[in-house]
């Protein structure tokens, strides 16, 4: 007699209730997307692929949520999703969540690429052109005005999503980027550490200097003081990472520890680390933030932050669908903020310094 599938577990790791779309793709060895393609009724999906997706469904008796269609008047809404993320693994883990909550809530969702830079704007306008009810704006496009206020004027209900200062006309969703990387410096220092290191994010996203902030915040906390040449910027990106690391230890001091502001530039620093004949974490500490899933495919794992992408992605499209329904319904946008916990993940990349030799006195 064979055993009863497993209820799924949630971010935190408890077991609930209902199955979810990502629960469905793991058991017909699939991807999200292949779901949604069977649930919608697509017919780029090979047969064989689709009969495994709907026992998989009824295995797990998923079902989606159709309260969104049915309070919409009766018509699938649907809902644009803008992205410009260097960070892929930041990016796979958005989709995936966003993904699975438009599945449940039985919206449709429209993914289209907008580089910052890059006519934004125009990407802006032929989304709004296309129809959809609402838009979700994910970090670095959630703290980009012109797209903001091109929506606003357009009158489409939008939901930024991680970014360091939510906007008072708009919907949030994020975490306390200054506290959790306070958290993050200040876990270093307790571990003996005196000279921590801090690459900075991309400067075009308000949650770069939030973080870059809560790292003064802990060095000012423990009365270090502050070193200019321990900090260094970057842009979110793995090659970035890289070059801030060398400038770091290239330094006259170098740092014992390098905090980076996202999982990319951490990984970069341990590369560096490597590529110099350090070990990590005995001769150099290295964290990162976001606990994306480069976090845990590099040696050694990273300690990080946790930043829950997938569930912040998932109540970003609750909350759109949440605003659409109230508008039609002739109310007013409540504009909520939602604010998720963050969590500080030890792994293998943090240890207490070594003793350096004392340095030699010249006579």
């Amino acid at each position: 007699m064979g055993k009863e599938p497993r209820k799924p577990r949630t971010a935190t790791g408890r077991r609930s209730g209902a199955p979810t779309i990502s629960d469905v793709a793991t058991l017909a060895g699939v991807s999200p997307m292949t779901v949604s393609r069977v649930i919608n009724g697509e017919a780029k999906v090979r047969d064989a692929t689709r009969e495994t997706v709907n026992a998989a469904i009824a295995t797990l008796h998923y079902a989606p949520n159709r309260a969104a269609r049915s309070l919409a008047g009766g018509g699938q809404m649907r809902i644009g999703l803008l992205y410009s993320n260097p960070s892929s693994a930041y990016l796979s883990e958005f989709l995936v969540g966003s993904l699975e909550q438009a599945s449940r809530s039985d919206v449709q969702l429209v993914v289209e690429k907008c580089d910052i830079g890059d006519h934004e704007i125009e990407v802006a306008e032929h989304m709004i052109r296309s129809g959809v009810d609402g838009v979700i704006l994910p970090p670095p496009l959630c703290d980009s005005r012109g797209v903001l206020d091109t929506l606003i004027a357009a009158g489409v209900p939008t939901v930024v999503v991680a970014t360091g200062s939510p906007p008072a006309d708009t919907a949030a969703v994020t975490i306390d980027d200054f506290e959790a990387a306070r958290a993050m410096t200040r876990h270093l220092i307790e571990l003996g550490h005196a000279r921590v290191g801090f690459i900075i994010g991309n400067p075009n996203q308000t949650a770069s200097q939030q973080r870059h902030q809560g790292y003064l915040a802990a060095i000012a906390d423990a009365g270090l003081p502050e070193d200019p040449s321990l900090i260094v910027g970057g842009l979110f990106t793995y090659r970035s990472g890289l070059d801030a690391a060398e400038q770091l230890l290239d330094a006259k001091d170098p740092p014992s520890a390098i905090f980076a502001s996202n999982d990319d530039m951490a990984a970069a620093s341990v590369a560096v680390a490597h590529r110099r004949g350090l070990d990590v974490p005995g001769d150099l500490t290295v964290c990162g933030f976001d606990d994306s899933a480069l976090a845990t495919t590099i040696w050694p794992e990273l300690t990080t932050i946790h930043q829950p992408i997938a569930d912040m992605s998932r109540a970003a499209v609750d909350l759109l669908v949440s605003a659409i329904v109230h508008r039609r319904g002739g109310g007013k946008d409540a504009n909520r903020h939602v604010v998720l916990d963050y969590t500080l993940v030890r792994r293998q990349s943090d240890a207490a310094p070594r003793r350096r030799p004392p340095a030699r006195v010249r006579a």
